[in-house]
């Protein structure tokens, strides 16, 4: 069965930084889209970037952009988010997501097109 268990979270200082890693299994990860969603505290889950299968694109939200990094190693089967200049609205729990609606190579922002079933990472940015 598909596994995404994400790992790399912490206590960061605003304006810090923290790469993320998702670790997946049981799917042919280079053929699907990846993303990573976030859940902050007391909102509804939102989508922060996605990366198409094979590395090919990518794609981020207007929060992320010009700070995140996403990026995949299909021979290792995992997927990273770089995070750059962290600020407290960054806090909350990360998930990789796998794209299931079709087609499956291509992201998209829209969550409800992804599985993120893993147990996700607390990221929490504070003085």
């Amino acid at each position: 069965q598909v596994q995404l268990v994400e790992s790399g979270g912490g206590l960061v200082a605003p304006g810090g930084s923290l790469k993320l890693s998702c670790a997946a299994s049981g799917f042919v990860f280079s053929y699907h889209a990846m993303a990573w969603v976030r859940r902050l505290p007391g909102k509804e889950v939102e989508w922060v970037s996605f990366i198409n299968g094979f590395g090919g694109g990518t794609s981020y939200a207007p929060s992320a952009r010009g700070r995140f990094i996403i990026s995949r190693d299909n021979a290792k089967n995992t997927l990273y988010l770089q995070m750059n200049r962290l600020t407290p609205d960054d806090t909350g729990v990360y998930y990789c997501a796998q794209k299931t609606a079709s087609p499956p190579l291509y992201g998209s922002g829209d969550v409800a097109e992804y599985y993120f079933g893993g147990p996700g990472t607390q990221v929490t940015v504070s003085s």
